[in-house]
């Protein structure tokens, strides 16, 4: 297995183990995660809301004698942090269920917005962390992030990091953090790990058949998944890649692509490739937008590429796929980027390269993108993951 940063290029997401009854099969977990390890894969990633992610990981590190032969990661809930108490109390819990008294890595989950961080500082948690480094309870610290360029940038830039986790496909080159984003963590330092690599399998599944039949008849002879592994890989700016691998021929295979693939190994052929991979997804969607912010800043904060992002996926992917991407990119921020806030002042029109009439696609990506139903989730999401300064 290669390696960069000392890391295996590709890591082990540990939220999809198998489950009957809503408990983990221990057995089948360990013989995967064993397979995995004995491939080379170094680097396990979890979190405190992973039903029994934790537990099962601490219980299979124990037993076959791995846990510092092996780089772990968890997350705390930072979410459901409401005092300094609240910090202390999520990281013992979570050194307890991994039976472990260290953290390689410690990420914020979840970072979506720059208050999330204010919300924590005031909580004191850089000198938390500062504690907990010198305890050895923690190595790294970072955070996982779901969000826009601009708030990733903000996040980024706001404390010295150690790493960052980011959701990274080639349908998501200029939207969550982006290859903008990526390229300013690589600046100043900060490794990047992937997640979402496959967009949760749709890369693959939900693929059009046009795209399937042109992968199918290429010479490379590579699978969709390939193709989007390879792709990330020909990144140097990317030092891991994670996947929620859960059966033996999944990880072997992974493990094929990873000791085969190479950075900058993508030439004019293999880049052609994937534009016609994201032509055929792209002929689905809904507005012709490229994502490149000519229409930002908007005046009254709306998240114009964002909003458009989550309606083409809608149709180039499922709607929950979109609905799902856009709670968790615009609608969960501390200030509201919806498209309600829309004045309709045109501004946005005069600087669109598309000349799309962005103010009407706007009402129609709202309607299609909040239902009712919807609408009272968002209600409800927004008082629990912002409170009362995510009121309008």
């Amino acid at each position: 297995m290669q390696q960069r940063k000392g890391y295996s290029i590709l890591g082990y997401g540990c939220m999809r183990f198998t489950s009957h009854n809503n408990k983990i099969d221990l057995e089948k977990a360990e013989k995967e995660i064993l397979k995995a390890y004995e491939l080379g894969i170094n680097y396990f990633d979890t979190a405190y809301i992973y039903p029994g992610s934790e537990e099962a990981l601490g219980y299979i590190f124990e037993k076959n004698g791995l846990r510092d032969k092996i780089i772990l990661t968890t997350k705390l809930p930072q979410y459901f942090i409401k005092n300094r108490e609240g910090l202390d109390k999520y990281l013992e819990t979570e050194l307890k269920r991994l039976r472990t008294s260290y953290l390689d890595n410690y990420l914020m989950h979840h970072m979506t917005d720059i208050a999330q961080w204010e919300k924590l500082e005031k909580l004191g948690i850089r000198e938390w962390i500062e504690e907990k480094k010198k305890e050895g309870k923690i190595k790294n610290i970072g955070f996982s992030f779901h969000g826009n360029t601009e708030m990733f940038k903000k996040i980024l830039n706001a404390y010295d990091w150690d790493l960052c986790l980011v959701q990274y496909n080639y349908m998501d080159e200029n939207s969550q953090a982006g290859r903008e984003g990526i390229r300013e963590a690589n600046k100043k330092g900060v490794p990047v790990f992937i997640m979402e690599p496959l967009r949760g399998g749709k890369l693959v599944d939900l693929l059009p058949e046009k795209a399937k039949k042109e992968i199918a008849e290429d010479p490379h002879g590579w699978s969709p998944a390939e193709w989007a592994f390879r792709w990330l890989w020909n990144q140097s700016d990317i030092t891991c890649v994670l996947s929620g691998m859960n059966s033996i021929d999944m990880i072997e295979e992974n493990c094929r692509i990873a000791s085969e693939a190479r950075e900058g190994g993508f030439g004019d052929e293999e880049f052609a490739m994937i534009d016609k991979i994201k032509e055929y997804i792209n002929e689905n969607t809904k507005v012709g937008c490229t994502g490149c912010k000519y229409c930002m800043p908007c005046p009254q904060g709306v998240d114009i590429p964002g909003i458009f992002s989550c309606y083409n996926h809608m149709y180039s992917e499922n709607k929950s796929a979109g609905r799902g991407e856009y709670f968790q990119t615009v609608a969960l921020r501390i200030d509201p980027a919806d498209a309600r806030r829309c004045i309709e002042c045109g501004k946005c029109e005069m600087h669109c390269p598309q000349s799309i009439p962005i103010r009407e696609k706007l009402k129609e990506a709202d309607k299609a993108l909040l239902p009712f139903p919807y609408r009272v989730a968002y209600k409800i999401a927004r008082h629990f993951m912002v409170g009362k300064k995510g009121k309008r």
